[in-house]
């Protein structure tokens, strides 16, 4: 399984990107803020800096202002965010600590494969899982085009010697599933606040959340997976899971 992280594996948009977001605003001297509908309409955009960019166009800036500003405040967001995260500001979503911890105890391999940058994912998920968890994380930082192209999961792909046939890409987003689908991958999707609006009916699985009150949404439920084909039921069901059977 290989796993998106932002408002996938943690709640990290609402009250981590966007406060991080404010506070390079007000550093720089600026008197933008995204409040919390701003903020959900600019996820449409993939990339924190892609995402400041396209903001600051917005305002008037042209492109080459623009880019730059939006290099220099990334920077300045990123700062405040590793503040915010070592604080223990961003939390794990409900039930993915058991989701994970029965994935692996039953032999699921995990990967990472997220538009987010390295240098605050690491940490980040070194906070809530042991190191070997996940064996390969693939950021924003180790390619050049972000989702929903599939550059992020073909190299998790090519790296692990993974085929698509064998892996399943959880997300939360449109945008993810695109570029889980773009990449070959069969994708569950478990949409949060910001993405619960989003057209992901093409996911194999569309629930609400990971715990036990999470709602099957939408999916045609029979998965391949190596050893044959099973239902995402079953294979919660093996991690120790039964909340999706009662959906």
């Amino acid at each position: 399984m290989v796993f998106d992280v932002d408002g996938t594996l943690v709640d990290s948009e609402r009250e981590g990107h966007r406060v991080a977001f404010n506070m390079a605003f007000s550093e720089a001297g600026l008197s933008h803020h995204w409040d919390v509908e701003t903020y959900g309409r600019l996820l449409e955009i993939t990339g924190g800096q892609r995402r400041l960019a396209s903001f600051l166009r917005e305002y008037g800036h042209d492109q080459h202002d623009a880019d730059g500003l939006a290099a220099k405040l990334h920077r300045s967001k990123n700062r405040s965010l590793a503040e915010i995260i070592k604080s223990g500001g961003i939390s794990l979503r409900p039930g993915v600590r058991t989701l994970v911890e029965g994935l692996r105890d039953h032999g699921i391999r995990m990967f990472i494969a997220t538009t987010g940058s390295r240098e605050w994912v690491v940490p980040l998920l070194g906070q809530h899982f042991e190191a070997a968890t996940f064996e390969l994380m693939v950021t924003g930082s180790d390619v050049e085009r972000l989702k929903p192209d599939p550059e992020v999961y073909l190299k998790t792909l090519s790296i692990a010697g993974l085929t698509p046939s064998g892996v399943i890409a959880v997300e939360d987003s449109r945008n993810g599933l695109r570029s889980a689908h773009a990449a070959g991958l069969n994708c569950l999707v478990v949409v949060n606040d910001y993405t619960s609006d989003d057209d992901v009916t093409a996911a194999a699985l569309v629930v609400d959340g990971f715990g036990p009150a999470a709602r099957r949404l939408s999916g045609r439920m029979d998965v391949p997976i190596p050893g044959g084909t099973v239902t995402f039921e079953t294979l919660v069901a093996l991690a120790g899971l039964s909340w999706l059977s009662r959906a």
